[in-house]
């Protein structure tokens, strides 16, 4: 394509003939009839910015543009599709290319399509997407200079840092005083911005703070865990800068500069008692900064997000963020695990193991290679042990079902004499709850050999003494005695000499004792 603009420069500076077509590489024909058309149409040099080469024709050459067959692009159209995620010149340059072969017109090539399009962004003030996608990207930081908090006994300065984070779209930004650059504040400050934004971006880019990242090398980056998973909270992804390169987020480093000035340096002869109140001040004037209308376009940042890049944004999700601590710790024989200083139950198969402790404000979980296997809400104070039924072995899990009532309810389909023995067993101790663990041997012996022998057992036992044992019981049942019915063995008491030396009355009376 002929370039009109530089014949028209250099020839406002007398160039010749021969040196214009030289430069531009075009013929002298054609340098002397755009020269002569300029003059009859008086377009004289310089001409506005924002003229076009296709312009210039357009003005010289009427009849060839409404004559040349070429299908013009839709720059408005153009504009509105890059915002979507992944669309990019060279796809909306395809679609270009075949909607106007099926029209039967001829379409630009790739530069003048890109060209058209940066006219029409120059032309309107719009916000270029070829690099910039709004909703796409959130650049955070700390900003250098700290502002002062003062001690209203002392006099004594303390140092707060700012906060600041940008959207490189619209250049819409946040910013706010914290006491310390610490997770609770790092994560607390982007929980502030989402608010701020009323939605957020699908990445994230901060710096390389140890609240963001824990390494970055060449091949793998690991996050903080914390800041990680406040990240997934939002949707996002966090893409950190690489180290010891600004320009991967040349947006906020630009605006802490000029926060720097704006905010900081503003607010550098006042004094402030409180994070409350340097804070307003702070809003005050980030408000200021939003609305202030940019130097090169039309509009100002407050103006470009609610036009152009709040409506990408994603929703905010149903609650935000809460910080949680990790931690680790190795499940004891108890199957208890300690957060400060109260005891929350596991479940007993991970006995032995390590696991991920998350804990927040209100919840207790446990992790075990990635899976939640426990959840307790927070206790604070002294607790008593919160034990959940699930996480017991049976044994213990019946233990909690032991009472009276659980007893007794059992020896009515065992038989009376079981039921005697079991009341005995609950009166024989000064507290009931002691005799449970007997009650429960007595009901294991019933598993080992049959409800009609613990019955017949007991019945034995009781004809001997009315508060009976359960180690008399045990010993009726392995000697089979309670297969023998009481009333033969009151008839057929046992010869005494058959089962053992006994003496007699003669030992004792002073007789002989050879």
């Amino acid at each position: 394509m002929v370039n009109y603009r530089e014949i028209l420069r250099m020839h406002s500076q007398n160039y010749s003939m021969r040196q214009i077509a030289s430069s531009v590489h075009s013929s002298r024909s054609t340098i002397s009839e755009v020269c002569q058309l300029a003059k009859e149409k008086c377009l004289l040099w310089p001409t506005p910015e924002e003229m076009t080469n296709q312009d210039i024709k357009a003005l010289l050459y009427p009849e060839r543009i409404t004559e040349s067959g070429r299908k013009m692009p839709d720059c408005a159209y153009i504009h509105k599709e890059l915002a979507r995620t992944g669309v990019t010149l060279t796809l909306l340059w395809t679609e270009y290319c075949e909607a106007a072969t099926y029209e039967g017109l001829i379409p630009y090539q790739y530069t003048q399509f890109c060209e058209y399009y940066r006219s029409y962004a120059r032309k309107t003030k719009a916000t270029m997407r070829i690099k910039r996608k709004p909703g796409e990207i959130l650049e955070v930081d700390w900003a250098g200079d700290p502002l002062y908090l003062y001690d209203s006994l002392t006099g004594e300065k303390n140092p707060v840092y700012v906060f600041v984070a940008t959207l490189p779209c619209s250049l819409y930004s946040y910013a706010e005083a914290f006491p310390s650059m610490e997770m609770e504040h790092w994560i607390n400050a982007h929980i502030h911005t989402y608010l701020y934004f009323e939605g957020t971006t699908r990445i994230l880019v901060p710096d390389n703070t140890k609240t963001a990242v824990t390494k970055h090398g060449r091949s793998e980056v690991v996050l903080n865990r914390i800041y990680h998973e406040m990240a997934e909270h939002y949707n996002t992804a966090v893409i950190p800068a690489r180290p010891r390169a600004p320009k991967d987020k040349p947006n906020v480093e630009g605006t802490v500069g000029v926060l720097s000035t704006w905010i900081i340096a503003a607010l550098r002869n006042e004094k402030f008692f409180s994070l409350t109140e340097l804070n307003t001040a702070v809003s005050k004037k980030l408000k200021e900064f939003n609305i202030k209308p940019f130097q090169k376009k039309k509009g100002s940042r407050l103006m470009a997000f609610e036009e152009e890049e709040k409506s990408y944004l994603q929703p905010l999700p149903a609650s935000p963020y809460e910080m949680a601590v990790w931690s680790t710790a190795k499940i004891q024989p108890d199957y208890l695990i300690t957060v400060e200083k109260n005891k929350y139950s596991v479940p007993y198969e991970f006995i032995g193991h390590t696991v991920d402790i998350r804990y927040t404000s209100k919840t207790i979980e446990v992790f075990f290679k990635g899976h939640r296997i426990a959840s307790h809400v927070r206790c604070y104070g002294y607790c008593e042990p919160r034990i959940l039924k699930e996480h017991m072995p049976e044994k213990h899990q019946r233990y909690l079902t032991w009472n009276r009532d659980t007893f007794l309810d059992w020896t009515k389909q065992v038989g009376e004499s079981t039921t005697s023995v079991m009341k005995s067993f609950m009166t024989s101790v000064k507290v009931e709850r002691q005799s449970y663990k007997t009650c429960s041997a007595l009901m294991r012996l019933a598993d080992r050999y049959s409800v009609s022998r613990i019955e017949a057992a007991c019945e034995r036992a009781l004809s001997y003494t009315s508060s009976p044992s359960i180690k008399s019981i045990r010993t009726i049942l392995k000697n089979g005695q309670d297969k023998v019915s009481t009333s033969n063995a009151a008839s057929n008491p046992r010869p005494s000499g058959k089962y053992g030396f006994i003496r007699g009355a003669e030992y004792y009376g002073g007789g002989s004792r050879d």
